[in-house]
């Protein structure tokens, strides 16, 4: 069950897609999630990019939670299309990606 807030979820999405001009600010955003945020991003992202089905977004979550071993900035700012991968995790789980980025605009 996601527990992340979709605007959480979308505010990464756009700093992501801002690239080196809010790299820094994505940075500082991703790490001041606690621990359970950044492992429901890392699922969410993981769900997006077809490593776990929606069905799997517990699983997903766990494994976030046990095989972190560097910090999920890091990794998160390292993964090829992050944007694209959160966006389609919260489609695949369910939320509607447009009306959450309007609210936020």
């Amino acid at each position: 069950m996601l527990e992340i807030t979709p605007a959480t979820v979308i505010q990464v999405v756009f700093l992501a897609r801002e690239g080196a001009p809010a790299e820094a600010e994505l940075r500082d955003f991703i790490a001041g999630l606690n621990e359970d945020e950044k492992a429901q991003l890392t699922a969410v992202a993981w769900v997006g990019r077809g490593a776990f089905e929606p069905e799997e977004f517990d699983e997903a979550v766990a494994t976030a939670m046990a095989e972190a071993t560097t910090p999920t900035e890091d990794y998160l700012m390292g993964m090829p299309h992050l944007a694209e991968n959160l966006e389609a995790g919260l489609d695949a789980l369910g939320i509607d990606v447009t009306a959450e980025e309007e609210d936020l605009l």
